[in-house]
């Protein structure tokens, strides 16, 4: 099959694309042709070596942690699935080696779901680490509760508009930040309090939150303490 390799870390000139062995599905994983992946900041970070002490990977690996496509082999104990089945999944890179970018790759059931028929496979690629992401932060970092506080940075954003919906479904307040330019697209997913960072320092309006989800770090980081309530959680990430 042919699939973009990184056999050395830096930038973006060590992807290289090239032919590379098909993988095999093993128990309870499945083997998915691909139709879209998707680019994360993990992405760029492991290719450039940023996370070798913790995500080790063999070399050359294959990037990718987001993938929609279709089933076309599953492994022994699999039983959600069967080929030809269209889904979305995230691959388990660091089991193996390889990822999304690739005519095929193996993904686990338990990290598979069918993909809805409303979206096509590019729109379904950028669910998985997207929505995983806050997921974990929100409710098993934070433990977010219903109608508690919390302030979503960069909320406009792939993983900030996923925590917005995530946190409105679970019953929360959200404050979110986004630029002047995607003010209207914040209420549109439900914010409670947008602010317009372009305009107004976050800090001088938002008080007494439970919950800060800060994807930007810096500066903003640590603007963010002074937001939260004694016993608050900041996650960054």
């Amino acid at each position: 099959m042919k699939a973009v390799r990184v056999h050395n870390y830096g930038g973006p000139e060590v992807l290289q694309f090239e032919d590379a062995p098909r993988p095999t599905p093993g128990s309870g994983e499945l083997l998915i042709r691909v139709h879209a992946a998707s680019v994360n900041p993990i992405d760029w970070k492991v290719r450039a070596g940023y996370m070798k002490d913790y995500i080790p990977l063999p070399l050359p690996f294959i990037p990718g942690w987001d993938v929609s496509g279709v089933v076309e082999a599953v492994g022994s104990g699999v039983t959600k699935f069967k080929k030809g089945d269209e889904v979305y999944a995230r691959p388990d890179v660091t089991a193996h080696g390889y990822g999304a970018y690739a005519q095929y790759v193996v993904a686990k059931e338990a990290e598979t779901a069918l993909k809805p028929k409303s979206i096509d496979h590019v729109h379904a690629a950028t669910i998985p680490v997207g929505a995983v992401t806050p997921w974990r932060a929100l409710f098993d970092t934070a433990g977010l509760k219903k109608d508690q506080k919390v302030l979503i940075h960069g909320a406009a954003g792939g993983v900030g508009s996923f925590a917005v919906q995530l946190a409105k479904w679970k019953g929360a307040y959200v404050i979110g930040t986004a630029s002047t330019r995607n003010q209207a697209f914040l209420r549109q997913l439900g914010v409670d309090e947008p602010i317009d960072y372009e305009k107004t320092r976050f800090e001088d309006v938002v008080h007494d939150v439970d919950v800060v989800l800060d994807p930007i770090g810096g500066d903003t980081q640590k603007r963010s303490w002074k937001t939260l309530k004694k016993g608050g959680i900041l996650v960054s990430i």
